[in-house]
């Protein structure tokens, strides 16, 4: 059997995310929990946007983590997914979810995301995301119907966010994640991502996929207020941070010269600081 990744490897592989400052202040169980999940995130999705390597390389190393993950899952020796082990028996994490987020990285494994369809983008994000969003749930000790309601919005909202964050970088690695259907709106025909990045009537694109993540982020809102059960002080944390930064985009608009958005790290030191007195 592989090594088991330690917690301090673990919280290391996920140190530099901006879910960390909401996870450190879990109880240590759950802690270690929602390391394990984002540092396996961490570690296919490293593969996924690894843009030097060798493709068969690549998805060689996807399969294996399917493999890993389905020995775990039938009590076989679950390889380098060994550290996972102790968080799906805790929290009876679901092996589709896993399973979900891996489909999602090979998505991008397969071939460059180009102006898909919303419906695919929508799936996309359900499996880079939302199901990301119910391990997190699970951990967080969410009843059922409220958490898997606001994994789907939160996931969606959150991932984008980042979508409409990161224009240009996707663009300059030949990724644009903006749906066909914004684009058509805008009156936008596609021909690459450089021609894309620098069309004037993108911000008109953007706004409508802007619009989606707005009413997302309204349904994660609704539910959080709401006080339902669980430990919710990274999913709250995560949605005040993120409809910031969707509301300093918006306000800024997508024009070219276009400054990147950022989380404020003292501010979200604050907000987290508020969350834990409120609770």
């Amino acid at each position: 059997m592989s090594e088991v990744l330690t917690a301090e490897q673990l919280k290391a592989a996920v140190s530099g995310s901006s879910f960390y400052a909401g996870m450190r202040v879990l109880p240590k169980a759950e802690r270690e929990a929602m390391f394990a999940i984002y540092g396996f995130c961490r570690m296919v999705d490293d593969i996924a946007d690894d843009q030097q390597g060798d493709p068969a390389t690549r998805a060689s190393q996807m399969q294996q983590w399917r493999s890993d993950i389905a020995a775990l899952y039938a009590g076989g020796d679950p390889g380098q997914a060994a550290f996972l082990v102790q968080a799906v028996k805790q929290f009876d994490l679901a092996e589709a979810d896993f399973v979900a987020v891996i489909d999602g990285m090979q998505m991008d494994l397969d071939g460059d995301i180009r102006w898909p369809p919303y419906a695919t983008l929508d799936l996309y994000c359900d499996r880079v995301a939302s199901a990301v969003g119910r391990l997190s749930v699970r951990v967080f000790g969410m009843e059922r119907e409220p958490g898997l309601t606001l994994a789907h919005h939160l996931g969606r909202a959150l991932q984008l966010t980042n979508i409409l964050r990161d224009i240009d970088e996707d663009a300059g690695i030949g990724r644009v994640y903006l749906p066909r259907d914004a684009l058509d709106a805008a009156g936008i025909v596609p021909t690459t991502p450089e021609a894309l990045v620098a069309e004037p009537r993108l911000d008109t694109a953007a706004r409508w996929l802007a619009e989606k993540a707005a009413a997302h982020f309204a349904e994660a809102h609704a539910i959080l207020a709401t006080q339902p059960k669980g430990r919710l002080i990274a999913p709250k944390l995560m949605d005040v941070a993120y409809s910031r930064i969707l509301d300093q985009l918006i306000a800024q608009g997508w024009q070219r010269p276009r400054k990147r958005v950022s989380t404020n790290k003292a501010l979200l030191v604050l907000n987290l600081l508020k969350l834990w007195l409120l609770g």
